[in-house]
């Protein structure tokens, strides 16, 4: 299915999770002067404005990215900030990157990025976001992931986010990491899912923790967003997670304990 488009959700509490744990990982990773690849399996338009009407429509952004700076959760110094300041100074202060513009603050000239997106709107404002930064196909996110990996550079991290439209996209999500995990050993594979009130992600987990019991489960429960949201919480599951990645998680699961209700 290609009806979801990322613009209703940016700058949302799960955001948050997710785009703060990447910048910090890649963070790390570049650290070393050694080149990695980047694949993104579902990477969206890369770049959304947080006061276009998609955004305030949901008041997700409000409830995540604009809250979070007020409590001040990211020191100037964070991965986090770093990627939002250069997105920010590049394209205006209501802007909000997505994950692809995330890691290209991070990697550098030997570093390779490939990016997926099937939706034919958000793979034009992929394309015209990305420029040359970045090799960009308008193809299925799974096929490409099992066609390149292993990468070349080896060294690397790969991104599987998917929408979640259908119910079958958690197996297939679950399969996947497998199948990557499997052509890839040495891999930091990053799984993000939703945690919804339905609570629809918990057999995925299950199978995963069981088939693959290295992986490192991560997750956040935070308010709605808004009444009858079902979104209550943001969940990873990463394979290969860099040294000290549990300490940053950590710290980001005593912040997301302490927030009280959303007023708006």
């Amino acid at each position: 299915m290609l009806s979801y488009q990322h613009g209703y959700h940016a700058g949302s509490m799960a955001d948050v999770h997710k785009h703060a744990l990447l910048a910090w990982m890649l963070g790390y990773l570049t650290q070393k002067d050694k080149p990695l690849s980047y694949l993104e399996t579902h990477a969206g338009r890369g770049l959304y404005q947080l006061d276009a009407p998609e955004a305030v429509k949901t008041g997700e952004a409000a409830a995540g990215i604009a809250r979070v700076g007020g409590l001040g959760w990211f020191a100037a110094e964070h991965p986090y900030s770093a990627a939002l300041g250069k997105v920010r100074a590049e394209h205006g202060v209501s802007a909000y990157p997505g994950s692809p513009l995330v890691a290209e603050a991070f990697l550098r000239a030997g570093d390779r990025m490939v990016l997926a997106e099937l939706h034919p709107q958000e793979h034009t404002a992929l394309v015209e976001v990305m420029g040359g930064r970045a090799q960009v196909l308008k193809e299925d996110g799974a096929k490409m992931a099992l066609r390149l990996v292993p990468p070349e550079p080896k060294r690397g991290l790969m991104l599987i986010d998917p929408s979640y439209e259908i119910k079958g996209d958690y197996e297939a999500a679950a399969r996947l990491v497998r199948q990557v995990h499997g052509r890839w050993a040495v891999g930091v594979i990053m799984l993000w899912y939703p945690i919804l009130t339905s609570g629809l992600h918990r057999s995925m987990v299950v199978d995963l923790e069981r088939a693959l019991p290295d992986g490192v489960r991560h997750e956040v429960r935070f308010p709605p967003a808004r009444e009858g949201h079902r979104m209550v919480g943001s969940g990873l599951f990463v394979i290969n997670p860099p040294y000290g990645f549990s300490a940053e998680a950590a710290r980001l699961s005593r912040l997301f304990e302490g927030l009280a209700p959303f007023s708006g």
